[in-house]
């Protein structure tokens, strides 16, 4: 048998293969898994990876990512979007509460606190996105922005009892478009500026930059047909004049100073000292039927451009959200926003700002039931207004002592073709007694003026609203003793006590008043309607007619005609029995009979002259007609 020789190229080569083996092995760690990895291996493990590393990197890039994306949609303005987070600020003092939002730096709560809703909530003007403020302008590099979408960066500040709120759109630290508002110690009005600092190289001058204020009224009120109808409205100033818009309607307006977006009570207002030229001022009912329950009454948009100085933007305006209080607003000086209280137009006016509010403010200040300030300012203007009744009644009864002698003529001048004399005659008989027809008509026209006065002075005078007298819990809106369950045309839903009694006291005022218009009226002629019988069926249209209007009215002002015809049927009453002597009265006019006839005026004369005329011709025509 051979014997193998040893071979020492193969054991080289096997302590080679080894040593690869054994460096391979050293330099490889064995893969851990967790169920062989202890609680301390994982602290171990933990300390020495550095995840943190790779996150800080990843939020690096995506941060770099949203830069570039924000770059490419605002351009200049992307800086204020990463330096700015989304948020809101409060500014408030005792009467208001605003709450402006960072996105926009717009107004997106405005609560009047010393207010509550009919239903007593919370009384908003501005609410859960119901209003909007934008300035839309373009820029350099051919972007189209709107404020509305911006993020601002607040800064508040206070000053005594002065809260300062500075919203800034940033470009730089240096350059920005600013919102400025500045709210003071009781006060409804706050001071608000647009302005931009450095950005004259920024906007777009060659583009029209349009300012956009949009805001849909919230109900407030019980009477959503009396507040929606009749008292809500666009006001607004331009050219010095006061006016308002129809519901429904938009008009382009220049030279406007301000505009008052009107609820029943409450207004919104934008005043600016640089007025707007061009702008669109739009009003839109947003009721569809006046029965059911809504939340919003009228939308109101103002569209205006805004003008660039030395390629800057610098307006000064105000704010106003607060009550569409006559008293209050007659103190703001020079910008008669006391004319959307509504007082009525010309002598209306008139008399309610230079007499009923006067008498109003002086009870008030003394007496703090609004019902008694209701009854007692009645009283002061029916003694007002006596005299007038007075001269009524005086005429009246003249003209019941000449009757008899009107009557005679009637007879003694029958016919139609009589009728020029008839009236010749009457007429000279009422002369000679010193009476005429239109001395009963004149005291009725001038109570007309102090009726539809009032009939603006209670409904708008916000010291009624919520205030109670007697079961009615409201004398600013209807008052209700019972609840239908079905709708009457014209009438409601409801039944109200004070419309009641009013018509009531109408109905006999009127029956009291009966002879009194039949002694006023000549006898009935020939082709001539009996005023009498039109008389008899007004006693009772009247009074139904005032029921079905004022059901759904303010139950203030049907308190006020309740307590007026009261009154009126007790000075009548008086004046009847114990004021007038028939007896005097006929004596005085036979007394003026005997006297000459005072010369007569010009209009006398040509008066007589038309109607001699006039009975000449008829006498003509009469003779061709009998000749036929």
């Amino acid at each position: 048998m051979e014997q193998k020789k040893f071979d020492f190229n193969s054991f080289i080569g096997m302590l080679l293969l080894g040593g690869i083996l054994l460096w391979w092995m050293s330099t490889q760690k064995p893969e851990e898994t967790p169920e062989t990895t202890t609680g301390t291996q994982t602290e171990q493990v933990s300390e020495t990876t550095t995840p943190s590393e790779d996150n800080t990197s990843t939020v690096v890039l995506n941060d770099s990512l949203k830069q570039i994306a924000l770059q490419n949609k605002l351009g200049a303005f992307s800086y204020g979007a990463l330096t700015s987070k989304e948020g809101t600020s409060i500014i408030e003092n005792s009467l208001l509460k605003l709450t402006i939002d960072n996105k926009g730096g717009q107004i997106t709560e405005a609560l009047i606190k010393n207010f509550k809703t009919h239903d007593s909530l919370p009384l908003y003007l501005i609410k859960n996105k119901n209003a909007s403020f934008n300035v839309n302008f373009g820029t350099n590099d051919n972007r189209i922005l709107n404020t509305k979408d911006l993020l601002f960066t607040p800064v508040l500040t206070k000053n005594g009892d002065t809260q300062v709120l500075s919203m800034k759109l940033k470009v730089a630290e240096d350059k920005f478009l600013e919102y400025r508002y500045e709210i003071k110690k009781d006060d409804y009005r706050i001071n608000f500026a647009i302005r931009s600092q450095g950005l004259s190289n920024v906007i777009n001058a060659s583009q029209q930059i349009n300012l956009d204020w949009n805001l849909k009224a919230f109900s407030q009120e019980k009477s959503l047909k009396t507040e929606n109808t009749m008292y809500s409205w666009f006001y607004y100033k331009a050219d010095s004049e006061v006016d308002y818009l129809s519901p429904g309607n938009s008009e382009v307006v220049n030279d406007v100073n301000w505009v008052s977006y009107k609820q029943h009570f409450f207004s919104s207002a934008l005043l600016s000292e640089t007025a707007f030229n061009n702008a669109t001022l739009t009003s839109t009912d947003l009721v569809k039927d006046q029965k059911k329950d809504t939340i919003f009454t009228k939308a109101y948009e103002l569209k205006a451009p805004l003008a660039l100085k030395n390629g800057e933007l610098n307006y000064n305006m105000q704010w106003f959200y607060g009550p569409t209080d006559y008293n209050l607003l007659k103190t703001y000086k020079g910008t008669d926003l006391d004319q959307t209280a509504d007082l009525g137009w010309g002598i209306f006016g008139t008399l309610n700002r230079y007499v009923f509010y006067p008498v109003f403010n002086m009870l008030k200040g003394f007496i703090g039931n609004y019902g008694l300030i209701i009854i007692l300012m009645t009283i002061v203007v029916r003694i007002i207004m006596s005299p007038v009744l007075y001269k009524s009644y005086l005429s009246s009864a003249k003209m019941k002592v000449i009757r008899p002698e009107m009557e005679e003529i009637n007879k003694k001048y029958p016919g139609k073709e009589n009728a020029m004399k008839r009236q010749q005659e009457i007429m000279a008989v009422q002369r000679k007694a010193g009476v005429s027809m239109m001395s009963g008509c004149i005291p009725a026209l001038m109570q007309m003026p102090v009726f539809f006065a009032l009939f603006k002075f209670f409904p708008t005078n916000i010291d009624f609203r919520q205030k109670s007298f007697l079961w009615a819990n409201d004398l600013s809106s209807y008052d209700t003793i019972y609840k239908l369950p079905f709708d009457i045309p014209w009438y409601g839903n409801h039944v109200s006590l004070f419309p009641i009694l009013a018509s009531i006291a109408i109905f006999f005022y009127m029956r009291m008043n009966q002879s009194q218009q039949a002694n006023m009226q000549a006898p009935p002629q020939e082709g001539m309607p009996d005023m009498s019988k039109m008389m008899k069926y007004m006693i009772y249209f009247s009074p139904i007619m005032m029921l079905f209007f004022f059901n759904n009215y303010a139950s203030g002002l049907s308190l006020y005609y309740f307590i007026s015809n009261l009154l009126t049927i007790a000075i009548m009453f008086v004046i009847k029995n114990f004021v007038i002597d028939e007896a005097k009265i006929h004596a005085k006019i036979e007394e003026n009979k005997k006297r000459p006839e005072k010369k007569k005026s010009k209009f006398r004369e040509r008066l007589d002259t038309a109607m001699k005329q006039a009975q000449e011709q008829q006498a003509a025509q009469q003779r061709g007609k009998n000749k036929k």
